[in-house]
């Protein structure tokens, strides 16, 4: 490979193009493994900082990161969750199985209000996933008033009993999570027809507007995407959509191998490098077949597109639970995660939402924590940090136009540049990555449509791709300034490091 190599990237900063919904930087809190107990939730016992047990230092750490969503309690967990089991008092609240991650006993103390608690301190909206698989029609509508009613009915006078006088926001609500595996093994139709049920009977109450996800198709699988709009629309025939649920969630995770033997998260090569950011880069695919079915029924884009689980997907760090999906993260990770975002931003007209998994201690996670008070920012913490003004900017047109040859691997392509924009509040930010493991970028900005000045620049790269973070050194990858933005006639010149990711923030 060589040591430098060359890229132009237009960017149209007089072009707006749709909102990027700060919803696109939404996130998820399953019951597995360390994610809710000993990540978020150590109880009020705990030594460690805490309100009402949810962990202090967990949420500055993410109130940093103007966490949008989030969404819980499942994933698989949420089919086999009965959420009166998780209110009342603590002493009275019956136990359960984990059975889908690790078989282990849960107390049920981190239930209803400790989740709505969690999302009142981290400033984010909540997104409840309700259970179809296991659970009943009843069951879901009742949590709904019990959640959002106020006045007087019986689900508001026990959530008046259990501490709680006013009704919470709570806008968003899945219906079931994989209801083609995990929760029910259904087909298409079936789950169709269960959906427009259960959304019927999830009623708005007062001024608190649900808005309904429908549960989606595993990565490419277009039959299921269809089968939910047909339930809704119908093809060419020049009408709404039915207003039953307002979103169809899909999930795609970055497995660089095969289900039983994934890779390791920082033990890893060249190849299985290129292999992942291949893997990363087909969500384009994915995303344009799911729109291009619902255009055919929605053409007016009124039904959202919901990407409620992504990232990668490792094996679990030796010596731990296989069911508690611990994993560690690297630079490797961080760049799939800015490439997403990038994806993301092109298709901010379709795609409405998404929620990497997950928050804490779990597959891509953005903090990592332990029992003695560690906590650490992961590699892609920082890429959601470095991308927050994005939230809610309107998108521009981003070309690039001149780029290294892409690397072919196993008869597939990896591009070698990513890059996004958008614009918000008088200033315009470009987010932009180095793909090549082995060779610096020399790129040229080609800023159109507006005079541009007080350019600043970030900079997230580390000595390798397989750079990870740690208590003992919690800085081995972490932003920094990035230096050497020089004027060029077309707009900016900056050379990225080898596997890197910048923003560069502009006013406009």
């Amino acid at each position: 490979m060589s040591s430098a190599s060359s890229a132009r990237v237009v960017i149209d900063l007089d072009v707006p193009g749709p909102t990027i919904s700060r919803h696109l930087y939404g996130h998820f809190a399953e019951h597995l493994g360390r994610c809710i107990y000993g990540g978020f939730y150590v109880g009020e016992d705990s030594g460690l900082p805490n309100e009402g047990g949810i962990r202090l230092d967990v949420v500055e750490a993410l109130r940093a990161l103007n966490i949008p969503n989030l969404r819980w309690p499942g994933g698989c967990f949420a089919d086999e969750y009965h959420w009166k089991d998780g209110i009342g008092p603590k002493a009275d609240r019956p136990s359960m199985i984990n059975t889908h991650w690790g078989n282990v006993e849960e107390n049920n103390h981190f239930g209803t209000h400790e989740f709505l608690a969690l999302c009142e301190l981290l400033g984010a909206d909540p997104y409840v996933n309700g259970n179809v698989g296991s659970g009943t029609v009843q069951e879901m509508s009742e949590w709904v008033e019990y959640l959002t009613r106020d006045g007087d009915s019986p689900m508001v006078r026990q959530r008046k009993a259990n501490g709680r006088d006013e009704p919470w926001k709570v806008p968003f609500w899945g219906i079931g999570n994989e209801t083609w595996g995990c929760g029910g093994n259904m087909r298409a139709e079936a789950y169709a027809d269960l959906a427009r049920r259960y959304a019927t009977f999830c009623r708005d109450h007062g001024d608190n507007k649900l808005y309904k996800i429908a549960a989606g198709a595993s990565d490419d699988d277009l039959n299921w995407t269809e089968a939910l709009m047909k339930a809704i629309s119908c093809l060419g025939c020049g009408r709404d959509p039915k207003n039953i649920f307002q979103a169809i969630s899909f999930h795609y995770y970055t497995v660089a191998g095969t289900w039983e033997n994934k890779g390791r998260a920082t033990d890893f090569d060249l190849d299985d490098y290129y292999r992942t950011i291949i893997k990363a880069q087909d969500i384009e695919r994915v995303i344009r077949g799911h729109s291009a079915v619902m255009d055919a029924y929605d053409p007016e884009r009124k039904v959202g597109l919901v990407l409620d689980e992504w990232g990668t997907w490792w094996d679990v760090e030796p010596g731990t639970n296989p069911g508690f999906l611990y994993q560690q993260n690297a630079m490797r990770d961080a760049l799939v995660a800015s490439l997403h975002f990038d994806v993301f931003h092109r298709h901010a007209d379709r795609l409405v939402m998404a929620n990497i998994a997950q928050t804490v201690n779990v597959l891509q996670a953005m903090l990592l924590t332990d029992e003695d008070g560690g906590l650490v920012r992961t590699p892609t913490y920082h890429v959601f940090e470095m991308n927050k003004g994005h939230h809610d900017a309107v998108a521009v047109p981003v070309h690039v136009v001149e780029q290294p040859t892409p690397y072919e691997l196993d008869g597939k392509a990896m591009e070698l540049v990513s890059a996004s924009a958008s614009v918000k509040h008088g200033r315009a930010l470009v987010s932009v990555s180095n793909l090549d493991p082995g060779a610096s970028l020399d790129v040229v900005l080609d800023l159109r449509g507006a005079d541009v000045r007080e350019p600043v620049g970030r900079l997230l790269t580390a000595s390798k791709p397989q750079s990870y973070n740690t208590t003992s050194d919690p800085a081995a990858v972490a932003p920094v300034p990035l230096t050497g933005l020089e004027p060029e006639p077309r707009g900016l010149r900056v050379t990225l490091p080898p596997h890197s990711f910048a923003t560069v923030s502009v006013a406009v």
